[in-house]
């Protein structure tokens, strides 16, 4: 374990403290808003470029998201090597700038191919929240640090709760405003964060280099290696990113063919959700970590996932199903936990690159998962329709025997996780 770098971590955290990570919070809330107001209107969008034939846009639709998470794939790593190199602000303000000038360009955008780059350059510079789960390893200390990941996966829970909301408003007006809309925002959190947000990494603290080796996505996945017990948590996250991706991929088409939910009914329980998820990552984590520790809330997190999926995959009724919705948000405990272990495995040099190398396996993951879960899902109707869930739950399972057997033999690790010392 990597652990002496990390103790500057801890000396450092008073100088930035608690106005640091509600500037960092801000700046990831502004972002998502950003990127959950356009959701509502962009598959709407392609419709009208393709002269509203629906069956041609469901499959640009499929396109635009494989790029989307393509580009998160190849460029997160980039990202997270140069935050290590030059500091994270830098990082934050050109994706903030990039994302503004981005969107504003997809507001524009006389054609499909137009709107196509604009796509592919968002998901270039939707550097925000790896980079600020950088920063918060920066200035936060090792015991609390899954905590701070919670709260900012708050941020992100609360910017695709009212995101989406404002878009689909906005839409009703033109489908070009959200676009606008969610330009100023990017613009806005750009000059926030110019004249509020201080620098997490000092010179002395940063890489000495900027490595191609390291910043390509198959040179990251050698820091994910360079620790046993890291390179079993890369796995462990990996396939609780592909069990995650089952929910956007065929919620809306599971639970319209078995429980006939309509737009009200579903949108209403997606809200519900997101609102449980939000509220477990701003207050529940950091009740769990200090009770249980970062390792035992982490398999709580996955316990609480492979029921619920279970739960989804086999009830017959509304009723069954939404009991499964307190499960699934209950699981949002597992990442930050996740995160928290492994930020303790990698030095203050390597914070941005390992979670460069963590949003790339989420772009793998968003790449291959879709694809899988709405497959099966189709291949499987006649005769188990919950066939999907049902590998998302073993999808977790799995995830929670690595976490087992990479800690099994670590006992004296394991004492000083579980103690959240």
């Amino acid at each position: 374990m990597n652990g002496e770098p990390n103790t500057t971590n801890g000396l450092r955290a008073p100088q930035h403290g608690r106005a640091a990570f509600i500037f960092i919070f801000i700046t990831v809330l502004l972002d998502m808003l950003a990127l959950g107001v356009v959701v509502p209107v962009l598959p709407k969008l392609i419709v009208q470029f393709e002269h509203g034939d629906i069956a041609l846009a469901a499959k640009q639709v499929g396109v635009f998201a494989f790029l989307w998470a393509a580009m998160q794939f190849l460029f997160a790593p980039v990202i997270g090597v140069l935050s290590d190199r030059f500091g994270r602000r830098p990082v934050v303000l050109l994706s903030n700038f990039g994302l503004g000038f981005d969107y504003l360009l997809m507001a524009w955008a006389p054609t499909l191919n137009w709107l196509f780059l604009g796509r592919a350059i968002s998901g270039i510079t939707s550097a925000s929240f790896p980079t600020g789960a950088a920063y918060i390893a920066d200035v936060t200390p090792e015991d609390q640090r899954a905590a701070k990941f919670g709260m900012l996966g708050a941020a992100f829970g609360l910017g695709f709760i009212i995101g989406p909301a404002v878009g689909g408003l906005l839409g009703t007006y033109g489908l070009r405003y959200p676009f606008w809309a969610a330009g100023a925002l990017s613009l806005l959190n750009a000059a926030y964060g110019y004249f509020i947000l201080p620098e997490s990494l000092p010179p002395e603290r940063r890489a000495t280099s900027f490595s191609l080796r390291k910043a390509n996505p198959v040179g990251s996945l050698v820091l994910l290696r360079s620790h046993p017990e890291l390179a079993g948590l890369a796995c462990a996250l990996f396939l609780y990113y592909l069990a995650h991706e089952s929910l956007p991929s065929i919620w809306v088409l599971y639970t319209d063919f078995r429980y006939h939910w309509g737009p009200a009914v579903t949108g209403g329980v997606l809200a519900a959700v997101g609102l449980g998820s939000t509220l477990v990552s701003a207050l529940l984590i950091s009740l769990a970590i200090k009770r249980l520790g970062e390792l035992r809330t982490l398999y709580t997190g996955l316990l609480f996932g492979i029921v619920g999926f279970a739960v989804y995959a086999s009830a017959t009724n509304t009723v069954l199903f939404v009991i499964g919705c307190p499960l699934i948000s209950l699981w949002g405990l597992a990442g930050p936990a996740m995160q928290g272990l492994m930020s303790r495995r990698v030095g203050p040099t390597e914070q941005g690159q390992l979670q460069g190398a963590n949003t790339s396996m989420f772009g793998v993951a968003g790449m291959i998962a879709p694809i899988m879960f709405t497959y099966i899902f189709a291949a499987a109707i006649p005769r188990l329709p919950g066939a999907a869930y049902w590998l998302a739950s073993l999808r977790l399972v799995g995830s929670f025997v690595i976490v087992w057997q990479v800690f099994r033999t670590a006992t004296s690790e394991v004492g000083v996780t579980a103690s959240g010392d």
